[in-house]
């Protein structure tokens, strides 16, 4: 956990003892700020100290609390100068007050002499020059750190929430996704009974290891890659006894070390393939399915034939909004997608660079 985080988690949750410290190392910077030898005894050292806390402390709080709020969330910034300048000489005021009358008192060897209460009020550029300084000294640097400390935590929250929207955005995603791919594959395993019901079992045992990756191994951000090429040989192997030789399918993956990945996004491009060649494709279809994993960056492209021309986005269908609205939560300015049909030939190529850069 970054030091900085440490400190803001701590001031949170321990506000008291955070005022303490602070204002307990300003009173140790401040120590010695006065000349007069009646100053530097022990018990009067102890007197101004606790009237420059007190004082400072009005003041920051004042600032902190008050002025900076509402100099936030009000429209009519006059009004809040106005009471910043009013609320700053009555502290002004009464910090002067409270020397003449009760610091002095304590610390001074008499005779000596007293303003009146009117002469401190009246006396508006020493109450500037002198007690104004003097009370909002460390007031600034209170508000600052303050002020520093609540912009990193509503950042922090504003983290969380867009985080939190984001996970909840793809589990809305991929519960869409997976009905689909469910949907698909029950189809596939209809028209088999409808053919040739002998195999049915084999595609149900396919199913249902496909349904265990899916169901119980999907419900991670990211899961093994080598996971998910296991799901598509076992989707491909399912389709297979659906296609008569007809069908040319071909997978050929390459990975130099082991890596992770979002669940489902290679297969949706896998279903594609099928969806919109093998099933449309009256003559020879083809499917050609192509993975390499080479220091932490996924090329994998997939190329099916097509009869009818349709528009190369990737934007139809509903398993491919899905997908690419994943990639763009999942890996932000790290994958690139390309889809392009040429000479009656659909290619999808895309490469995702795997490691959080």
């Amino acid at each position: 956990m970054p030091l900085i985080e440490r400190i803001v988690k701590f001031s949170l949750t321990h506000r008291f003892q955070t005022h303490v410290i602070f204002w307990l190392i300003v009173a140790l910077l401040f120590m010695n700020r006065y000349d007069m030898e009646e100053y530097k005894q022990f018990d009067n050292i102890m007197y101004r100290q606790i009237y420059y806390i007190s004082v400072t402390m009005l003041a920051s709080y004042f600032l902190a609390y008050l002025i900076i709020p509402k100099l936030m969330r009000s429209k009519n910034y006059f009004e809040v100068v106005f009471f910043f300048i009013a609320g700053a000489y009555l502290i002004s005021a009464c910090s002067r007050a409270a020397v003449i009358y009760l610091l002095e008192p304590l610390i001074r060897t008499p005779p000596f002499a007293q303003e009146s209460l009117w002469q401190i009020l009246s006396d508006i550029p020493k109450l500037v020059t002198h007690y104004f300084t003097l009370s909002f000294s460390a007031a600034w640097v209170f508000a600052f750190v303050k002020l520093i400390r609540d912009q990193y935590v509503v950042q922090q929250r504003s983290l969380m929430l867009e985080k939190e929207k984001a996970e909840t955005e793809l589990k809305a995603l991929r519960s869409q996704l997976n009905p689909h791919f469910l949907f698909n594959t029950l189809n596939n395993i209809y028209s088999l009974s409808l053919m040739n019901a002998p195999v049915v079992s084999k595609s149900i045992a396919g199913l249902s290891e496909i349904l265990d990756h899916v169901l119980y191994r999907c419900n991670t951000a990211y899961v093994p890659l080598i996971s998910e090429i296991k799901l598509i040989e076992n989707y491909l192997a399912l389709e297979k006894l659906r296609y008569d030789e007809r069908l040319r399918i071909s997978f050929d993956y390459v990975t130099d070390k082991s890596a992770t990945i979002a669940p489902l996004i290679l297969l949706s491009f896998v279903e594609n393939a099928f969806k919109h060649g093998a099933g449309m494709d009256a003559g020879n279809p083809f499917i050609d399915i192509d993975l390499q994993l080479k220091n932490n960056r996924l090329r994998f492209k997939v190329t099916n034939s097509i009869v009818e021309e349709k528009p190369a986005t990737g934007g139809n269908g509903l398993g491919l909004n899905n997908v690419t609205r994943q990639l763009d939560l999942l890996y932000p300015s790290r994958y690139e997608l390309n889809i392009k049909m040429i000479n009656h030939t659909y290619d999808v190529e895309l490469e995702i660079n795997l490691v959080d850069v």
